[in-house]
């Protein structure tokens, strides 16, 4: 990331949760992504807004797997190119294609549209996948934190795939990284006062509305074939992962919950940074159900 680049998103996260981007911040930020490359990776537009934008690295074998990242951030900030971590190359080096995706963020658009960029990326890059060199019928879905929200929501409320004509059966799964918004009532309940702000920004005051964009809410079937949900040791999160795992499981779609150490903030951060390093404890367990569903 350039210099200039860090100090618009270092303002960016300091703005106040209610604060309105001004049109000239938004351009500028957009074109300071687009004057800077990811190593090894090819950007490419899947919409006409400057943040409907992937990273995509091509296999080194053609007809390999996808994964596909979606960032976290608060569903206000963060962006796909600070977030890969160790996962891009070591997915790689696992036979798969990779990318990595922005979306349009809050307050300018809604989570809804959100997830509606999600969905829309994914067909994008299926609809392109014979040029991308991938299997259009083997794709895994990934994101953490507020990405993770997003892609349980896309796996869950199948309408954001129906609405951008991607078929559920290319894809195989979904792995959620320690999300702590399944539930966006209980969350904002329960959740106390550090976060709580952000998820009154992004999922309003309507209890419908909120419901609507909690995964957990629309768990029952159909969904994705299956889900790979992983959280570190917060208390929110577990809960909120475990009882996304029951309610899957409820509706008799394959769930797998998976605890990892790591506490607080720092063990947030931890489980998307090192995911893919081979001394952490959930790079096995990820490339094992990987194979599995792609192997289906």
């Amino acid at each position: 990331m350039s210099k200039s680049l860090f100090l618009l998103f270092t303002l960016l996260c300091t703005l106040p949760a209610s604060a309105q981007l001004g049109e000239s911040l938004r351009e500028r930020i957009a074109n300071l992504r687009q004057s800077t490359t990811t190593p090894g990776a090819e950007e490419l537009s899947y919409g006409t807004d400057p943040l409907q934008k992937l990273d995509y690295w091509k296999p080194t074998t053609p007809g390999s797997p996808l994964v596909i990242f979606v960032h976290g951030g608060g569903w206000k900030r963060g962006d796909k190119r600070g977030a890969v971590g160790a996962k891009g190359a070591h997915f790689l080096e696992q036979g798969y294609a990779f990318a990595s995706v922005n979306y349009r963020l809050v307050p300018t658009n809604t989570v809804e549209e959100q997830a509606q960029d999600v969905a829309n990326a994914i067909a994008y890059l299926i609809k392109n996948a014979e040029k991308l060199s991938f299997d259009s019928k083997r794709v895994a879905l990934m994101g953490h934190s507020a990405g993770a929200h997003l892609v349980a929501l896309v796996g869950t409320d199948l309408s954001y795939l129906k609405q951008a004509e991607v078929d559920t059966k290319s894809l195989r799964g979904i792995i959620p990284l320690d999300g702590a918004a399944y539930d966006v009532p209980r969350q904002i309940a329960e959740g106390g006062n550090f976060m709580h702000d952000t998820y009154l920004e992004a999922f309003g005051s309507d209890p419908e509305r909120q419901k609507k964009l909690s995964p957990t809410a629309q768990a029952a079937a159909p969904n994705a074939p299956a889900f790979l949900i992983l959280h570190v040791q917060r208390e929110d999160g577990t809960a909120q992962s475990i009882a996304l795992g029951e309610a899957l499981r409820k509706a008799e779609t394959p769930a797998e919950v998976k605890g990892f150490p790591g506490q607080g903030l720092k063990g947030h951060m931890e489980i998307n940074r090192d995911l893919g390093k081979p001394d952490y404890p959930a790079t096995p367990v990820v490339d094992a159900w990987l194979k599995k569903v792609f192997a289906q």
